[in-house]
């Protein structure tokens, strides 16, 4: 069956809502931005005056004042902008029930069941676009084409409030040559893995040989080959279907930069007791643990291992993400943010493989006891039973190399 397929996306998003609950905010350059006091102060959103000013989403406050001196800022919103998202998609309900979100601000929609009540795909686009603009005061850019990843690289193409066709007859002529970087799940590295054998447009994607990019990226690879040649075939989701989650993590921007191993413990710990309610809450456990550390400069650092038996209790995710912090992370300066996932999902009651030396009593012993910690601060308060690890660390300064050592609390019996 030959699909019809349209991405809107709303344009601006944060800046436009904040226009239309301000309207002397129209037409001048506005930035929302995070607190500076909380250190979550950049850029998430400017107008499109701003935008010609050479604002970036990501720039600091400090460099968006600088690119544009009579710039507006201001604080972030998200009740609102959860209402006006929600408004956008009951318009788009009135076409059709295959809306997927990619975002508060982005949805994918299936309407290849609907061009026999409203025309094509791009005429119901364009009644989208203006029953948004008339009843919320937002524009939306559309993409419509016969897959998603096209469809979404057309939302991309003309903005903003603009609709783009990209069919099966243009879409060589429309999207080969652009870069490579602008095809969906193309990101930075793959972007430069791909320069380095001169793949520089989604035209070369398509033409490099399927095994070549699999020995390259892996799966990834295929998947980038299929859609340069409009092969995605993936459906759209039913606006009611619940999403499993694929990871859950829990991150923060620290107030001050922690500059040792006992300062970062504390706030890892907190950290995962709240991924571990989290998957209590959603019947999950996890097979894998990823930290994320961002330094002051802003450098980023990933790091991740596998669990030696899926859990989903805070100890053993602790545990984990201390060895990584300890054993895999370089000090190269302080600690501005840091994040704990739980990967690689699955539900709790699932039966797992025991390898020969694992403790599984001590495991029991554990899941016991956290478990019960967890029921504790559901029913009294969150702060009503904590583990000791937020109290105390090993303090061991940074940029030395003594910081390789295991904390204290690493190998302490439960």
């Amino acid at each position: 069956m030959n699909r019809t397929i349209l991405h809107c996306d709303l344009n601006n998003f944060y800046a436009s809502v904040e226009c239309v609950k301000n309207p002397e905010l129209y037409g001048k350059p506005v930035a929302v931005c995070g607190s500076v006091e909380d250190r979550h102060g950049i850029v998430l959103a400017k107008s499109q005056a701003a935008k010609l000013c050479g604002v970036r989403t990501g720039d600091t406050v400090a460099e968006a004042k600088r690119k544009c001196s009579g710039i507006i800022i201001v604080r972030p919103d998200f009740n609102s902008y959860f209402v006006y998202s929600e408004a956008v998609r009951k318009i788009y309900g009135r076409y059709t029930d295959l809306i997927e979100p990619f975002g508060m601000d982005e949805c994918w929609l299936d309407v290849s069941g609907s061009e026999m009540l409203f025309g094509t795909g791009e005429h119901i686009a364009d009644e989208i676009r203006n029953a948004v603009k008339i009843e919320t005061g937002l524009t939306i850019s559309v993409g419509v084409s016969f897959n998603k990843v096209f469809a979404k690289l057309g939302s991309d193409l003309k903005k903003p409030d603009a609709v783009t066709v990209i069919s099966r007859e243009n879409f060589r002529e429309k999207i080969w040559p652009l870069s490579a970087d602008t095809l969906l799940w193309v990101g930075r590295r793959t972007y430069k893995t791909l320069q380095k054998y001169g793949i520089n447009t989604i035209g070369d994607i398509a033409s490099a040989h399927p095994s070549f990019l699999r020995k390259l990226l892996g799966k990834n690879g295929l998947d980038l080959w299929l859609y340069a040649n409009g092969e995605d075939r993936s459906p759209v989701s039913h606006k009611d279907m619940k999403i499993t989650a694929k990871s859950v993590g829990r991150g923060i921007t620290c107030m001050e930069s922690l500059v040792c191993i006992s300062e970062a413990e504390r706030v890892i710990a907190e950290l995962c007791t709240k991924v571990s309610e989290n998957l209590r809450r959603e019947h999950l456990i996890a097979t894998a643990v990823q930290l994320s550390v961002k330094e002051d400069n802003l450098n980023v650092q990933q790091y991740s291992l596998p669990l030696d038996f899926p859990t989903h209790n805070a100890k053993e995710l602790y545990n984990t993400a201390i060895y990584l912090l300890t054993q895999k992370h370089i000090w190269k300066g302080d600690i501005r943010a840091v994040t704990v996932r739980a990967f690689n999902l699955i539900y709790e009651k699932s039966i797992q493989q025991l390898t020969i030396d694992y403790d599984i009593a001590r495991h029991d012993k554990i899941e016991s006891i956290d478990g019960t910690m967890s029921e504790i601060r559901r029913i009294y308060g969150k702060n009503t039973v904590f583990t000791g690890s937020r109290l105390f660390g090993t303090k061991i300064p940074t940029g030395k190399t003594e910081h390789q050592v295991l904390p204290s609390s690493f190998n302490r019996s439960i």
